[in-house]
């Protein structure tokens, strides 16, 4: 099966004040805030099982996000991320360092053309559902 992008799954961005500006989100367009930003959960339409949107301001300047210069990062869901990182150097895009694997999930980084840095995710959803079935998440 080759790999693909299924959603996305985050949004990375640098802020002069990460927390005054979870702070502002949360008082006036209601969103749940935790240390990392905001979860947004939503449902997967194929199996109708919960997954999870993560909103972060992140202290400006961001090295995570090099070697981009841009002041922001998306994270995108992806099916079978071994199968897409195979396809993404058949046409000729390298990976970005090592992939990574958490107990949410495994990871790896690509830039695109125009030097955005791409975060792909292969997500272990259920950790989130664990963590966070205390907490009210923005629907």
């Amino acid at each position: 099966m080759k790999g693909k992008v299924i959603g996305v799954g985050g949004i990375f961005f640098e802020s002069e004040s990460p927390n005054e500006l979870k702070d502002w989100y949360k008082k006036n367009l209601g969103f749940v805030t935790n240390d990392y930003g905001a979860l947004f959960e939503f449902k997967k339409t194929s199996n109708n099982e919960k997954a999870y949107l993560n909103w972060s301001p992140m202290q400006k300047p961001v090295s995570y996000f090099e070697p981009s210069s841009k002041p922001f990062m998306i994270n995108y869901r992806v099916q079978n991320l071994e199968g897409l990182l195979k396809q993404l150097k058949k046409n000729g895009t390298s990976q970005l360092g090592e992939t990574e694997t958490h107990s949410y999930g495994k990871f790896a980084w690509v830039l695109d053309p125009e030097g955005n840095k791409i975060e792909l995710w292969e997500p272990i959803d259920e950790v989130f559902t664990e963590e966070h079935k205390n907490e009210t998440i923005q629907e």
